[in-house]
């Protein structure tokens, strides 16, 4: 910490604290979700990603209970941004928003720990920690596979273009990283992306205590560096990403909705009590805490 009481950082993502890379990027999270959360929900834009409610525990809680579990390598946190950008840029539809965010997260961490890390965990230890069912797990991740092509990987430039600009564009200001300016970025608003099946709800219905977690935990050796609720109104937006270029990808088009995505549609409006009333928090979240 300098004299001014601002974070001095290091230069490089690899030397961060993680802690400080969860903050980093819940704050980056929270801040898309604000933004997305005041598009409206349509029914071709149901994923299995959806939840019937929004989770009563915060992104950043979220990410450090993972964290202390399942001792998640710092590039599977920064390439959870990547796989945002990579999602939001081919599915048009797709938006990451308080109804979206936390299944995303397990699934990008269990996908991206079990195809570039030495070590992990099971798939029912991912699903205990996140708060859902291992069978919904299990296709929370064929989906995310399918969503990203199955391209797990980026390089370790791109990695560090993220870890930039999370420390520059943070809310509260107080980081910089050594050596660099502590001018702001500005974050890109690109697009979204976002299709396929039924919204399900986010409950925890296998809480575990901390100590049976870390009994349970895997330790692991690093591995190398890899090459406010919902108002769902009419109001206009395009989705925001976080970094990318999407002159790279090329975008899905956009299509109506399936048979499947309108009955769930009417199923999610039936639980709300009508649209106008939107989600309310879910309830068992406060058993993951």
């Amino acid at each position: 910490m300098d004299s001014s009481g601002r974070v001095v950082l290091p230069s490089a993502f690899e030397d961060a604290d993680i802690d400080i890379l969860a903050l980093l990027i819940a704050d980056m999270l929270e801040r898309l979700m604000v933004h997305n959360d005041q598009i409206p929900l349509l029914p071709e834009s149901l994923t299995r990603f959806h939840s019937r409610a929004i989770p009563s525990i915060n992104v950043l809680d979220y990410l450090r209970r993972i964290i202390k579990f399942t001792k998640v390598e710092k590039l599977c946190l920064l390439l959870t941004l990547h796989y945002v950008d990579q999602i939001c840029a081919r599915t048009p539809l797709f938006t990451l928003s308080s109804l979206t965010c936390h299944r995303f997260i397990i699934a990008s961490i269990a996908v991206c720990s079990k195809g570039l890390c030495d070590t992990f965990c099971t798939n029912s230890f991912y699903a205990r920690v996140g708060g859902i069912p291992v069978s919904e797990l299990n296709d929370l991740e064929r989906e995310f596979l399918r969503m990203i092509d199955w391209r797990l990987t980026c390089t370790r430039e791109v990695l560090q273009e993220y870890y930039v600009n999370l420390v520059r564009t943070d809310s509260t200001g107080r980081f910089y990283i050594h050596g660099m300016s502590p001018s702001p970025l500005v974050t890109n608003a690109t697009p979204s992306p976002g299709t396929t099946i039924v919204p399900s709800d986010f409950s925890p219905t296998l809480p575990v205590e901390d100590s049976d977690m870390e009994s349970m935990a895997t330790s692991r050796s690093p591995s190398p560096t890899v090459s406010s609720p919902p108002q769902h109104r009419l109001i206009p937006r395009e989705a925001s990403t976080i970094l990318i270029d999407t002159a790279t990808l090329t975008p899905q088009a956009p299509q109506g909705p399936t048979v499947e995505q309108n009955m769930a549609f009417a199923d999610l409006q039936k639980s709300w009590g009508g649209v106008e009333n939107g989600p309310q928090p879910d309830r068992f979240g406060d058993q993951i805490t």
